[in-house]
């Protein structure tokens, strides 16, 4: 639901370091101004602003966010001293109509709240640390800057503390650190990007923070809740994240049904930049196209810091391919809307890829492959079902071979598994589940579900995954099919590598079907010691196997043809 993902994010900037000495003493930052996103859709902005006294900090801010969250943030002010303990703050805000005003001075280790609403006051302690960054108990972005600021110097693992006024503490972690590029219409914006894990009573919640080199933040997410909040350069559609860049790359725009795709076409580092097909100086090259799943993640499909799409890419255009890799409709540069998109949608879009490619003249239409990855497998098999003529051969990677709504329940009760919770909220949980899918499929029984998740789960992607059942979309695939799967998935487990190959092998035509599985290797596609999605942040190596490339490389080329003559199919 909107209000908790919103006040689910306010609770990541909690994480916080100690102030590098003479901080204190930098240029006065100017005034930012950044945009709120919820599942895609831009719900309003904030303006925050930092400065640095001889004394300490003071963050401040004020924006709006429109329904149906409705807050319009008159003030927001915290005060630190030079060592980022807080010393006060100060909200005035309206909520849906009700204005209020929060005052909290900070000392001996305990924070006071006056919290006046409707003309009538109340007091607040709360025992807290020394340093924990403030927070307001709803979304006031303002705060995020001094998160930023001061993971410049955190450690990196971290274990942290921050405070929600009027509500407690919480426990933050800082689990990795990279390096990353943000390309924007003013030119490069060369930035951090911080993982950060919050542990909340339902468990752990992963996030992005992303900083400026001077400590300033740029882009914060929280993947599972949809919730996006980008400095306002870093938030334009002609803004990508560069990652990994090859010498020949080529930015590619693709004709959709009404919109653009944005995307990267990598190729050998030996082809030419537009080589040709008959009477051409250089043959065409056979050409692959990754398919990425749910989620929100861009062309390069970045999970957790490791872009498994970019590394695949790499390393399959350095085997001969040329290689397309995709923003998703409404997400990166790419055009069009996310909300009301299906997996049959997605399927349409992988095609209009493959539409793109089969007129080039440095491609051979008559091989191209798609690729499809994670949740991405149920949208490369819908597309070439429906594309049985343009598209070769089909590869699934750590793709799900149950029924949509079977995976979901599944990766739920794995989850509720791993918490230490009585035996009656388990089942509670497991009941609620099953409700949401049954409100999502049907689209009643709404009342039987606490409010607030529909807002989340009652979305076009989501319906279309849990009714998507691959063992009869494989009846329609008329390509050869290759299954990649890691033994120590957690997240799609290994045994959908095998009902995947069941179903291809069960078809009633006689088609290749080939079952590889790679040993020590999670979802990610990377070496792991448990596989478990809560130890992706902390993988000492971000790079994807080279068994992944060495089990599809030799199968394309076989089934494409590479290196003889004649059609592919």
């Amino acid at each position: 639901m909107i209000r908790r993902a919103l006040a689910l994010a306010a609770l990541i900037a909690a994480a916080a370091g100690p102030a590098a000495e003479g901080q204190a003493q930098q240029p006065e930052p100017a005034a930012v101004r950044f945009v709120v996103f919820m599942a895609g859709r831009q719900l309003g902005f904030e303006r925050a602003q930092v400065r640095a006294t001889t004394d300490g900090w003071t963050l401040s801010g004020s924006g709006r966010l429109a329904d149906p969250v409705d807050l319009r943030t008159g003030q927001f002010q915290v005060r630190y001293d030079r060592d980022w303990r807080p010393l006060g703050a100060e909200i005035s805000a309206t909520l849906q109509g009700e204005p209020s005003v929060t005052k909290t001075t900070f000392a001996n280790g305990s924070a006071t709240s006056e919290i006046t609403r409707r003309g009538k006051s109340s007091w607040k302690v709360d025992a807290v640390s020394a340093d924990p960054v403030v927070l307001p108990p709803k979304a006031f972005f303002s705060a995020f800057e001094a998160l930023a600021l001061r993971l410049r110097t955190a450690p990196v693992p971290a274990a942290l503390r921050g405070y929600i006024v009027g509500q407690g503490e919480i426990a933050i972690a800082v689990t990795a650190v990279g390096d990353e590029r943000f390309q924007t219409m003013d030119g490069a914006v060369d930035s951090r990007r911080y993982t950060l894990t919050i542990e909340e009573s339902s468990g752990p919640v992963e996030a992005e923070l992303w900083a400026n080199l001077e400590g300033r933040l740029l882009r914060f997410r929280v993947p599972a809740n949809a919730l996006e909040v980008s400095r306002e350069d870093v938030a334009a559609v002609s803004t990508r994240v560069e990652r990994l860049a090859r010498p020949n790359d080529e930015a590619i725009t693709v004709a959709a049904f009404g919109f653009n795709l944005a995307g990267t076409l990598s190729k050998p580092e030996s082809a030419p930049a537009a080589a040709g097909r008959a009477g051409g100086k250089a043959p065409a090259l056979p050409a692959v196209v990754l398919v990425s799943g749910g989620g929100f993640a861009d062309r390069d499909e970045n999970v957790a810091g490791v872009p498994v799409f970019a590394q695949l890419a790499g390393a399959l255009a350095d085997a001969g391919f040329a290689v397309v890799r995709y923003d998703k409709r409404g997400l990166g540069q790419s055009g069009g809307r996310s909300e009301s998109a299906t997996a049959g949608d997605y399927a349409e879009d992988a095609r209009a890829v493959v539409r793109h490619l089969r007129k080039r003249r440095d491609i051979d239409p008559r091989r191209i492959a798609l690729v499809g990855y994670g949740e991405g497998g149920f949208v490369a098999m819908l597309a070439a079902a429906g594309a049985k003529d343009d598209v070769a051969a089909l590869a699934l990677v750590a793709a799900p071979g149950s029924k949509g709504s079977d995976l979901v329940m599944e990766q739920q009760l794995r989850l509720i598994e791993k918490m230490a919770l009585p035996d009656a909220e388990r089942q509670e949980r497991v009941e609620l589940q099953e409700r949401l899918h049954h409100a999502v499929i049907t689209g009643t029984g709404w009342d039987t579900v606490p409010p607030g998740y529909r807002e989340q789960a009652d979305t076009a992607w989501f319906r279309s995954l849990l009714l998507f059942d691959p063992a009869r979309v494989m009846e329609k695939v008329r390509q050869p099919v290759l299954v990649v799967h890691g033994d120590i998935d957690r997240q799609v487990p290994a045994r959908h590598g095998a009902l995947l190959i069941e179903a291809a092998r069960a078809r009633k035509k006689p088609l290749p079907a080939a079952l590889v599985t790679i040993q020590g290797i999670n979802h990610l596609l990377v070496p792991a010691a448990t596989g478990e999605p809560d130890e992706y942040a902390t993988l000492p190596d971000r790079r994807v196997s080279p068994k992944v490339p060495e089990a599809l490389v030799p199968w394309l080329k076989d089934t494409l043809h590479v290196g003889a003559a004649g059609p592919a199919h």
